[in-house]
């Protein structure tokens, strides 16, 4: 069942009309329930499922109360804890409040100072960032947060963390004293709660749930929660990949190094992957992201970068390669899937050593998978389960090899800072410095291979050389008098 529309509640017509253009009509619970407070200036914070909607339930409000007369200077401040939050952040109010010219900027690390610097001297309406570029740019008076009418913490349990809270504060210190504060996430911990209540006017926390649907997910996502063998989960995950009707999917893993190294793995089997992790520069982070959200690649191995953030339609498939850290993490990986109203599928491995980590996270969240059940790839569970043709094996033929693939997806040129050389893969992962003509590589020398020298110059190479000059006789002495004395 549908919810209201948008215009059921006073939104501007403008912003009405831009979201009505990409299909958004109606709005879910969480939204349905902020707008008349968020809309009438009051403080709030919002809580409610992974994918239900919240950016709309602050973005809607935050940009309707932009004042026209004092446009170009920053009158609202998105913080966000992730760069790829950032842009999705910034995306979605730039759609909602393209009709009534309101600029909206994202601001973040990883790129050039200068575009986002000349953006705020043209005049910018909305900023949407994370804290350490946010701050550098106030510190250096390119961004002036003194007009700022409404303030919201995007997931906020994250953004008051004790890593984040002095950040936090130092931004709104920086704001109006006569703000509207709101604070949106999926988990929020009653000692949050408390913390952010310091920053806030009377604010009314509103918990958005439906009725029919009384679990930690919601209810259009298929679990599944298999106890597997590390040296198996890449074969595993190969025959996953060729579930019928799988769209795009989202694999999960702790560190970078397993990232990349699963991305290239399945590369290798045929199947078009990407990584998205943080030994990645900027640029290869959101060449990675853009080439998944067209099509180009299927799958987008990630750390925890991007369990906060990445909002692609058509992600079917979410899989924990690993037993996540704690249920907030579980929630925040599982809501990549099944989000505004469509259905999707979880899957999580879990090693041996991990099952009373699991056992937490499953009785913290009400789940019935106590006991995973043991999973290989061979597994007539997996299967049936997932719906894998029987003959799938862990490799793609030439002919089932059918998307662009990660390297038919330009790299923008974002004026990386810090920007380091790309290693000889070219795929965009960062070493040390570019080595200079004659210093020493790492490849170890072969015996009987002399080191290298710094070739000449070309300037070094004509000038001639001086003579030599003889050496001055060297004068033995005794007692200090001359020896022949």
């Amino acid at each position: 069942m549908q919810g209201p529309l948008f215009s059921d509640f006073g939104v501007d017509p403008d912003i009405c009309a831009a979201l009505e253009h990409h299909g958004i009509t109606h709005a879910f619970p969480i939204q349905a329930q902020t707008l008349p407070l968020a809309l009438a200036g009051n403080d709030l914070i919002g809580q409610a499922k992974t994918g239900t909607g919240k950016t709309l339930g602050f973005g809607i409000p935050l940009l309707q109360r932009i004042d026209p007369e004092n446009a170009g200077v920053p009158q609202a401040l998105v913080v966000v804890p992730t760069r790829e939050l950032c842009i999705q952040v910034a995306s979605d109010l730039d759609i909602a409040g393209k009709r009534k010219g309101i600029r909206v900027l994202s601001v973040y690390g990883g790129r050039a100072y200068e575009p986002q610097v000349d953006a705020l001297k043209k005049g910018i309406d909305v900023v949407v960032g994370t804290p350490g570029r946010l701050i550098d740019l106030m510190k250096q008076k390119h961004l002036n947060l003194s007009k700022v009418r409404t303030l919201v913490l995007d997931e906020a349990d994250e953004m008051l963390d004790m890593g984040f809270l002095p950040d936090v504060e130092t931004l709104v210190n920086a704001t109006s004293a006569s703000r509207q504060t709101m604070l949106f996430s999926a988990t929020m911990p009653g000692a949050i709660v408390a913390m952010a209540r310091r920053y806030m006017t009377n604010p009314t926390h509103i918990r958005a749930t439906d009725p029919h649907d009384q679990g930690s997910t919601v209810d259009t996502i298929e679990m599944h929660v298999w106890q597997a063998h590390k040296l198996d989960k890449p074969e595993l995950v190969a025959r996953i990949m060729q579930a019928e009707g799988r769209g795009l999917t989202i694999i999960f893993t702790h560190t970078k190094r397993a990232a990349q190294e699963l991305a290239d793995n399945l590369t290798e089997r045929g199947f078009a992957a990407a990584s998205v992790h943080g030994d990645l520069g900027q640029g290869a982070r959101e060449q990675a992201l853009r080439a998944f959200r067209s099509g180009k690649v299927d799958i987008l191995v990630a750390t925890d970068v991007a369990a906060r953030g990445i909002d692609v339609e058509g992600v079917t498939h979410v899989i924990n390669y690993e037993c996540p850290d704690d249920d907030k993490t579980f929630l925040h990986r599982v809501g990549r899937t099944g989000r505004a109203g469509a259905s999707g599928t979880a899957i999580t491995l879990v090693d041996w050593a991990d099952l009373t980590r699991w056992h937490l996270i499953n009785k913290t969240l009400g789940l019935a998978f106590h006991d995973p059940i043991e999973t290989y790839s061979s597994s007539d569970h997996v299967y049936t389960g997932l719906n894998i043709p029987k003959g799938a094996k862990g490799r793609l033929t030439a002919a089932e090899q059918t998307r662009e693939g990660l390297a038919a997806e330009a790299v923008e040129d974002l004026g990386e800072t810090g920007k380091r050389r790309k290693s000889g893969g070219g795929d965009g992962r960062r070493t040390d410095r570019p080595r200079r003509d004659g210093e020493r590589s790492d490849r170890p020398r072969r015996d009987g291979e002399r080191p290298a020298r710094a070739p000449r110059t070309e300037a070094a190479a004509e000038k001639p050389r001086e003579p030599r000059q003889p050496r001055t006789p060297r004068r033995r002495t005794r007692g200090g008098k001359p020896a022949s004395e």
